[in-house]
This record gives structure tokens, sequence and C-alpha cells, in this order.
């Protein structure tokens, strides 16, 4: 049976799920960072996963990538699944901008995290729900 990995439940917001993976929020309001988790026990990398569900996988981390490359006119997005912290197999889908605080260094462990207020965080799901399929399945609304 599917868990979420500890780190991921502390660190993050669940925003919602697609057909294979749950969407996070990191909870860390100085960057739009989304986080897709394959529902599936025990896999640690995308070659894991079989052929369906690497599919899956690629088209819901890329309709992910277009919703927050319309909402948010990021100058890079960067997508990862590095995984040397939590090994649960997980997908970061970062926005990032030119003059952002952590820019050109990636994001993690830069700085304590700055958690989102109620305001910000209701603005951000109302800004992805928006750019996602109707498809999708919200946790918060």
């Amino acid at each position: 049976m599917f868990e979420l990995h500890p780190q991921l439940q502390l660190d993050c917001l669940e925003i919602g799920r697609f057909r294979l993976c749950r969407l996070l929020l990191m909870n860390e309001s100085r960057y739009p960072w989304f986080i897709l988790v394959p529902e599936r026990e025990g896999m640690t990398e995308i070659y894991q996963l079989n052929e369906t569900d690497q599919i899956l996988l690629l088209q819901e981390s890329s309709l992910l990538a277009r919703g927050l490359a319309e909402a948010y006119a990021a100058d890079k997005l960067n997508i990862a699944a590095i995984g040397n912290l939590v090994p649960q197999l997980h997908v970061h889908h970062v926005v990032r901008y030119h003059d952002d605080s952590a820019w050109p260094a990636p994001v993690w462990g830069r700085f304590p995290p700055l958690p989102y207020d109620e305001v910000k965080l209701a603005e951000v799901v109302a800004l992805i729900k928006s750019h996602l399929p109707e498809a999708f399945t919200w946790s918060l609304a």
C-alpha cells in the first residue's frame, strides 16, 4: 500500500492528484515549487515503474510543467528526480527567475523555508487550478 514519505508529509502541502501522481506544493513560498509523487509502493527510480506508469508520469509531468509555464511565465523551469534525502520517487518542478533569491544555484537547502500563509497559499492554488486540466482532482479548494 502506498504511503507518502514522512519528510514529504512534513515539508509539503497536498494539492491534489493526477491519475498516477499525487501533487504536492513545497511549503517554501519564495519559489513556486511543486512535486509529483507516483502513488506506487517501493519506487525509488523512474525506470522501476512499469512502462505504462513511466509514460503516465511523463504525461503528468508535462501537463504540470505546461501549466506552471503558463501560470508563472518563468525564466526557467527546473524538473528533477533527485531523491538523495527522500528515497521515495518524486519529481520536483521548480519555477525559476533570473532574479530569484537563489539564482542560479539550486533552491533546496539554500535558505530556511519561508512557509506559505493562508492568503498566499490560496493565491497559488487558485492560479495553478486555472492552468491544470479538469481531470485533476483537488485536495485544496
